[in-house]
């Protein structure tokens, strides 16, 4: 039996999948070769079986670097279930269990082991790693190792010279949701791969429905959202702890049943709410952005960003949290002009205690000054919002409306804007490149007010040229011009608009210039993907039955099974334990667990709906 023969038997006896998912099976082979990987795989794509099935069909131990406690838990977590002996060392443990874990790791208990990067250079597990033979070392969530990366943590900087010490080096993989080609190149160099086999499956996540709502009331926009995905599982996300307090008390006192989590929070409160959600007590949890990495809970059918984050990358990993099964999700971003203000000075102040030289530390805040400007084009601009990310991240996708985010589904239409943009530089020119947006569109669209009349402004010549355009299309072409160099903004709290290095050219017209802009403000009716339909009832019952389970054996309800396999489960209805071993996701370690509490569930279903039908 070759590797991969060995790697396709593990996927269909541990794991229960017939068939690898895109990209999946070229990294198996490159890491059974020998490789070392750098991979870039959308949330939801599977990277973890990447790297445990040859985990499972190398010799030896595999390592895998992990940033946050809760990802180490749940993967743990399912990988017992699963049938593999697993363990995770971190900061969670008593000396006592790090030592037991230590010692189990050294008698070869485990095949996986899943590190906290500050650990790797310690006494006690630098010298369990050098006389332990190690497969692979797999580097999760890799672009922490990356100053120019959106979450750099310092400890990371240590995974190189972890492996260095080890007598022979393993193969090295790095996996990430999120990385721009610069911090891709970044995370090779730092990590040392050798000729790694690169591979980005694509950035798109094709279930995922995208929308900004620009609002003056969040709590009101956030109250109405809530209303329209009633009955269904979603995370809220806040910029800061505080925030986090003040959304769980304002759902609480209008009904809704929300729990907060910030890392303000003691361990012991922070952990029940956490299981509350995962275990579906608790629908809506409010939180800051450390929530969620490695949580695998299965209906998560929305996430709403309460607070605009500072990046793309920040935001579309948390976005990304929504709809990890497959199944159709929203992804909700509530802006205010407000945001934008908040994160400059949260950039501005970031590095004030770090021990970063200066020439790095100008490098590090230009690059999130960059990085701000984005994510506010994505929240400002009028465009599709998914070709918007996906050009972001260097993708460039088929067409540019997806039809599945608010922007496409908003009356938007491309227009040639040739000249209302020569006539907004002109403004901007005219003004002395001393006004902010706001200000340059109520005087583009004719204003009246006392601040406007009493600088002279309704005075120039350009006062009024774009009324009939109304101050949210100019707005919105503003940004756009930003966003192609046309105009830029200054930094501070209160920027303003100035010509930017290509405002000639539009003053000129030389080129036409093209705009996708939206009629109207307001809430799309977002497409819906057609999935074969299946029977809620029997869905319902076998959801149940895993809640009952999960409730006895203290672990998340998507550890027994996810909802995709319950909904697969519930279409094939399986009679007997070879049928069942044909339902997506389920394994043999799973079908010996749990395969006759559902074949068994399925049958007085069945039986039930005979009856039924022969009493009418």
């Amino acid at each position: 039996m070759t590797a991969m023969d060995a790697a396709r038997q593990a996927l269909g006896e541990v794991f229960g999948y017939d068939t690898f998912r895109p990209g999946q099976e070229s990294i198996v082979a490159a890491i059974l070769s020998g490789r070392d990987v750098m991979a870039v795989m959308p949330t939801g794509a599977g990277k973890s079986l990447c790297y445990q099935i040859p985990a499972l069909v190398l010799p030896g131990i595999t390592l895998v670097v992990s940033p946050l406690i809760s990802l180490m838990r749940d993967q743990v977590g399912a990988l017992i279930q699963n049938g593999v002996r697993a363990a995770y060392i971190n900061s969670s443990l008593t000396p006592r269990q790090h030592a037991l874990a230590l010692q189990n790791a050294r008698g070869g208990l485990y095949r996986i082991i899943y590190v906290a990067p500050e650990r790797l250079m310690t006494d006690a597990f630098l010298d369990f790693a050098k006389n332990a033979r190690i497969a692979q070392v797999v580097v999760d969530e890799a672009h922490c190792v990356s100053q120019w990366g959106q979450d750099f943590r310092p400890g990371y900087l240590q995974i190189e010279p972890f492996i260095r010490e080890l007598p022979v080096r393993p193969r090295v993989s790095a996996f990430t949701a999120t990385a721009t080609d610069t911090v891709r190149r970044d995370i090779m160099r730092l990590l040392a791969l050798s000729d790694p086999y690169e591979i980005v499956t694509g950035f798109d996540r094709p279930n995922l429905f995208f929308e900004v709502r620009r609002t003056g009331d969040r709590d009101m926009s956030l109250l109405r959202f809530l209303r329209e995905h009633q009955g269904q599982s979603g995370i809220v996300y806040c910029g800061t702890r505080k925030g986090v307090e003040q959304v769980t008390r304002m759902l609480r006192e209008n009904g809704v049943d929300a729990v907060g989590y910030h890392a303000g929070m003691d361990d012991g409160e922070r952990l029940r709410a956490q299981e509350d959600f995962v275990s579906d007590r608790a629908p809506v949890i409010v939180a800051t952005n450390a929530f969620g990495m490695g949580i695998d809970k299965s209906n998560v059918s929305f996430v709403v960003h309460y607070n605009m984050p500072k990046d793309l990358e920040s935001y579309y990993q948390e976005a990304g949290r929504a709809g990890r099964d497959g199944e159709d999700a929203v992804c909700c971003l509530l802006y205010q002009p407000s945001d934008v203000r908040l994160n400059s000075f949260l950039i501005e102040h970031s590095l004030e205690t770090s021990q970063l030289d200066e020439q790095t530390q100008q490098v590090v805040l230009e690059r999130a000054r960059e990085r701000l400007k984005q994510m506010t084009f994505y929240a400002t601009g009028s465009g599709c919002l998914r070709t918007r990310i996906l050009q972001y991240f260097g993708e460039r996708p088929g067409q540019l409306r997806c039809g599945n985010c608010s922007a496409c589904l908003t009356g938007a239409r491309e227009r040639d804007v040739t000249r209302e943009a020569g006539q907004i530089v002109a403004g901007v020119m005219a003004m002395g490149g001393r006004y902010g947006k706001a200000t340059v569109a109520r005087v583009l669209c004719g204003a009246k007010d006392e601040r406007i009349r009493s600088r002279g402004l309704d005075k120039l010549s350009a006062f009024g040229c774009l009324k009939a355009e109304g101050e949210t299309a100019v707005r919105a072409m503003i940004d756009e011009l930003i966003a192609d160099d046309v105009l830029e903004t200054t930094e501070g709290d209160y920027p303003v608009i100035k010509p930017g290095p290509r405002a000639r050219e539009a003053l000129r017209g030389d080129e036409p210039i093209r705009m996708t802009l939206a009629e109207q403000e307001g809430t799309p009716g977002r497409r819906v993907s057609a999935k074969p339909s299946v029977d809620k009832a029997l869905f319902a019952r076998l959801s149940a039955l895993r809640r009952s389970i999960a409730e006895e054996q203290h672990v998340p309800p998507f550890i027994i099974f996810t909802n995709a396999t319950l909904r697969d489960m519930a279409d094939k209805r399986p009679k007997n334990r070879r049928a069942m071993l044909r339902v997506a996701g389920v394994g043999e370690g799973k079908l010996e667990r749990y395969g006759d509490a559902f074949l068994r569930e399925i049958e007085r279903y069945e039986e039930e709906q005979e009856f039924v039908k022969r009493k009418a």
